[in-house]
């Protein structure tokens, strides 16, 4: 049976020796980001309690930052990519045993990831390394054969996150505190990278599509306009310096030129116009929360600022970069199972935790009063998101994708 995508192009149905999950890169991939993003949240909570220890390297709070960053974020770029290239470049999809040998290979990363003190630290590197470097040759060789020269930026970010995430074994084999380490920066930089450079496709372009279909004569700005190029060139060095030397002064500057930027294009995209379709409206204000992320990270610089620099990092991890990527995956889930791009409730929930997440989170970095109540309710909200997420959509993932309907 053959179904036509929303791109326009046909996809061929689960066969025997390839069942639906192994369908499509983003169903299993999705599917096991989304437990990861949990269960590594409840073992990161043990190890501060103390009720769990793990025969790791890392210390708990290195540990956390790389489990979300490479292990959960490598699952979300894998289902994402491996499901927009070949849209991209016209190209099969990759299914079925080569897929299915990708997704072992992911987790067998999660599992050296729980075992670092019993294996040789070369093994353990190999192993996590080995994912997006096979993943990269796979992007590589559609992109070459699809001739689709404009999307190679995008294989030059993960190629980076791939180096950020070989710094990070060195640092933890060096005996450093990866957390704080150029590494873990550098991962941050270029996830941060990919959201102003993907997101600046997909938000107007969904936009404007959704404001058609509304009847609504305004439009958002298209996509990829000089000023957006503009602020995309100065978005390298003013990242690069915040890589490189996050506490100087130049780095408050470049994040505060980098903020004002991204906050001009963003109000380009009529977000505002969006709050009848959560759907829609998440991915404004997730990406709003990359210029906002960008400003308390340059405040929090500031002799006895009112938060911490970590507390300020989590508006781009759990707000810009867990909110964008549930939304994303949302909405792929739907679209490329055949149902209706809406948000019903369940999704209302998943979006509404993640929020809550990322929220309590900042506030809890604020300082004021006790704050681990509002840690654990940043964690609980967190579990809800991504084990909601895997509830709520799983057996659309398990399933054989519907015929179209109208969105």
């Amino acid at each position: 049976m053959t179904v036509t995508t929303d791109a326009g192009r046909k996809e061929t149905n689960a066969s025997p020796w390839a069942p639906a999950i192994l369908s499509y890169g983003f169903r299993p991939f999705f599917f096991l980001a989304a437990l990861w993003a949990g269960l590594a949240m409840i073992a990161w909570i043990g190890q501060l309690s103390g009720v769990l220890t793990l025969p790791i390297m890392l210390d708990p709070v290195s540990w956390h930052a790389k489990a979300f960053l490479f292990g959960y974020l490598s699952a979300v770029l894998a289902g994402f990519l491996l499901t927009a290239v070949p849209n991209w470049t016209g190209g099969a999809p990759l299914k079925g045993w080569p897929l299915l040998g990708l997704v072992l290979l992911w987790l067998a990363g999660r599992v050296t990831d729980l075992y670092t003190a019993d294996l040789p630290a070369v093994v353990v590197a190999c192993v996590d390394v080995s994912f997006p470097l096979i993943l990269g040759a796979v992007i590589l060789r559609e992109v070459i054969a699809g001739r689709n020269w404009r999307n190679l930026v995008v294989l030059v970010l993960l190629g980076l996150h791939t180096l950020a995430l070989l710094l990070v074994h060195l640092e933890t084999a060096g005996g450093g505190y990866p957390a704080q380490g150029l590494g873990m920066r550098l991962g941050l930089a270029t996830v941060i990278g990919m959201i102003c450079l993907i997101g600046g496709r997909i938000i107007p372009s969904f936009t404007g599509n959704w404001l058609l279909k509304m009847g609504v004569d305004a439009r958002p700005a298209s996509p990829m306009q000089r000023l957006d190029k503009f602020v995309l060139a100065i978005s390298l060095p003013a990242l690069g310096i915040w890589v490189a030397a996050p506490d100087h002064i130049a780095a408050a500057v470049a994040l505060t030129i980098f903020a004002m930027g991204h906050l001009l294009r963003l109000a380009r995209w009529q977000g505002h116009r969006t709050a009848a379709e959560p759907l829609l409206a998440v991915l404004h204000l997730a990406y709003a929360m990359v210029p906002c992320g960008a400003v308390l990270m340059a405040i929090s610089k500031i002799p006895h600022a009112p938060l911490d620099t970590a507390a300020a990092q989590h508006l781009w991890m759990a707000g810009a970069i867990g909110m964008m990527t549930l939304a994303v995956m949302i909405r792929a889930t739907l679209g490329h199972t055949g149902r209706r791009l809406v948000a019903g409730p369940g999704a209302k929930m998943i979006l509404l935790a993640v929020l809550v997440a990322s929220v309590t989170r900042i506030v809890a970095g604020i300082g004021v009063g006790s704050a681990g109540w509002l840690y654990h309710l940043s964690a609980a909200a967190w579990c809800t998101a991504f084990f909601g997420y895997a509830l709520v959509y799983g057996a659309a993932l398990f399933s054989a994708r519907r015929a179209a309907v109208q969105a």
